[in-house]
């Protein structure tokens, strides 16, 4: 579509007024949402989208703009608009354009576009009547179905000019179990880069039994105890930890406005030397991975911290300019309708040399944590506090009776200088990441973690 547009002339006027980069983001893509909630079908939603969005970066400030009328007349006068905001020296770059450089995503086995709604609601209907078999104190169920493909064109005033492609689908089921006064709710999602083959892996009722069995199971068990204690974090937690505790102070637009406790800290120990944390782009089929940015800079593995030392920051355009350095490729937005951001893809704690089982057999008194809940995190001094949704006891290093309520509080890289043992396996959780309005899908991942010490919310 940009193609047929004379695209340098374009740039030229977004630039009238100075600034030293200009891009324009072209988007084009369909999706299609169900939800069903309490045994009904709630919501069909299907559609296409297209839009451009025009930026300017003056003085280390960013200009926005977006449209989704596709005419050339439209987008000069889109570029006319984002070049009032700034004032500065004439670009002085060059306008032509290099080949363009092209990424059609990962493979796609099943297309979400090729498969019928009526078998896409038939899967999210079957996920419904699964969990509500499973128990009768299973009282409410609500599953959702979505998918996704996009077509992405960026064009820049460094004669840049990337395409790409990406298709993502998730599920999720959600069950809430109550007996008397108690409530429960069990929780378990599937998604990633992939189409409804996806669903090859883990069928719907597989992740629906999960969903209850998890919901039911914690009716049962007793208030976890509060203190400090042992924590067992088991890869199956998923890695709202290395997300939340370390991964968003890492972003370098907090880090650079000194919104992060890791401000500054490059080259100094901010955890156990056991540990080392890296972001991936790269991995085939994760939920946040992709071959470009959404500024068109390459997807990158990028070591964040290397046996417990500092290495540095995530980086987009905006943020790399400012210290003169490069995009890590960690530029990414909702829509067409946003400006970029400093975000993550799929962040990790490298996998280390212990047995998941001679960590747990290790530990004489403790919690393992199966499952993370949800969790907030203040970047400013680190301080964070996550729930557990499936939790037991360990007494003398046998796994022993479930238990609820518990939270695990503490401050991200003191907690980090406590992990002492790092385990060989490695376990994803998925999501869609909140920041500054948008959401963008990311993965986390992480071994099976011992944290010497740390404060649990319980009964007491």
């Amino acid at each position: 579509m940009l193609e047929q547009f004379d695209t340098g002339r374009i740039l030229r006027q977004a630039l009238a007024n100075g600034g030293e980069f200009a891009d324009i983001y072209y988007e084009e893509g369909s999706s299609t949402a169900i939800v069903c909630d309490d045994g009904k079908i709630e919501k069909v939603l299907a559609g296409t989208d297209r839009g451009v969005g025009i930026r300017v970066i003056s003085d280390l400030r960013t200009a926005y703009a977006f449209t989704n009328d596709i005419t050339e007349a439209a987008l000069l006068s889109l570029a006319h608009t984002a070049s009032r905001a700034v004032k500065g020296e004439q670009f002085a770059g060059v306008m032509d354009l290099r080949p363009r450089k092209s990424a059609g995503g990962f493979p796609i086995l099943q297309p979400p576009d090729t498969v019928p709604l009526e078998e896409k609601v038939a899967l999210v209907q079957a996920a419904d009547r699964t969990a509500r078999a499973f128990d009768p104190d299973v009282r409410q169920v609500t599953v959702l179905y979505r998918d996704g493909t996009a077509t992405m064109k960026i064009m820049n005033s460094l004669g840049e000019f990337i395409e790409n492609s990406r298709t993502g689908t998730v599920f999720t089921v959600q069950a809430v179990a109550a007996r008397g006064d108690i409530i429960q709710t069990g929780y378990e999602p599937l998604g990633g880069v992939r189409g409804f083959e996806l669903f090859r892996d883990r069928s719907p009722e597989e992740i629906a039994v999960t969903a209850a069995r998890r919901a039911v199971m914690m009716l049962s068990a007793r208030k976890a105890p509060g203190g400090s204690m042992s924590v067992v974090l088991s890869s199956e937690a998923g890695g709202t930890m290395v997300h939340e505790a370390i991964g968003h102070g890492l972003e370098a637009d907090l880090a650079q406005s000194g919104m992060s406790v890791y401000s500054g800290k490059v080259g100094t120990q901010v955890a156990s030397p056991l540990v080392t944390v890296v972001d991936d782009a790269t991995i085939p089929h994760a939920r946040g991975s992709f071959f470009f940015d959404d500024e068109g800079s390459p997807a990158e593995r990028t070591v964040l911290v290397e046996n417990g030392i500092l290495k540095g920051y995530m980086y987009d355009r905006l943020t790399a300019m400012k210290e003169g350095c490069r995009s890590t490729g960690n530029g990414r937005r909702e829509s067409y309708q946003m400006k970029p951001i400093v975000r993550m893809s799929n962040t990790i704690i490298a996998p280390g040399s212990s047995s998941p089982e001679s960590i747990i057999q290790g530990v004489e008194r403790g919690l393992l944590v199966r499952k993370m809940g949800g969790g907030q995190v203040n970047t400013v001094n680190g301080n964070f506090m996550f729930e557990v949704t499936e939790g037991y006891l360990i007494e003398n290093g046998v796994v022993g009776e479930p238990v609820r309520g518990a939270t695990l509080t503490g401050n991200g890289p003191d907690v980090l200088k406590k992990i002492e043992k790092v385990g060989s396996d490695l376990g994803f959780g998925i999501g869609t990441c909140g920041k500054d309005g948008q959401g963008v899908p990311v993965a986390d991942a992480q071994p099976t973690l011992l944290i010497g010490e740390i404060t649990v919310g319980g009964a007491a």
